[in-house]
């Protein structure tokens, strides 16, 4: 008898087609994916069930990426974090060194190409079951 585990990955991004494409492209590479509009929803959901990667988006209303971020450091030091944001090379705010000096593992400047997505996952969780 085989089993097929999916590695679980939780989607952080208030953006809805962001947030969608990126389920696409992971769920097409047979990631199982979970997703939150929002930080506080995305914290809900790592109490809930601790998921194997984060992807979460710097910049949203109320509880931001980087408040995610330290949380996630905080109490779950195991779960990889990759940051994403349109407005890393921008000059404002915060840039991908300090996302990933907050403690994240990859920090990708929007828009990123899936392969760059998928070649950040991977290189943290390896490849998906069954591929």
């Amino acid at each position: 008898m085989t089993s097929t585990t999916t590695i679980d990955i939780l989607i952080i991004e208030d953006d809805a087609i962001m947030r969608d494409a990126v389920a696409e492209w992971l769920e097409a590479a047979g990631y199982g994916v979970r997703k939150a509009e929002d930080g506080n929803a995305g914290l809900a959901a790592v109490r809930f069930a601790a998921p194997a990667l984060v992807v979460t988006d710097i910049y949203m209303p109320g509880t931001s990426g980087a408040m995610v971020i330290a949380e996630l450091r905080r109490c779950h030091t195991g779960i990889p974090i990759i940051a994403i944001s349109g407005l890393f090379e921008s000059g404002y705010g915060m840039n991908a060194d300090a996302a990933i000096a907050l403690g994240a593992a990859r920090a990708l400047a929007k828009p990123f190409k899936r392969g760059e997505l998928l070649g950040a996952v991977a290189d943290l969780l390896g490849s998906p079951p069954g591929s």
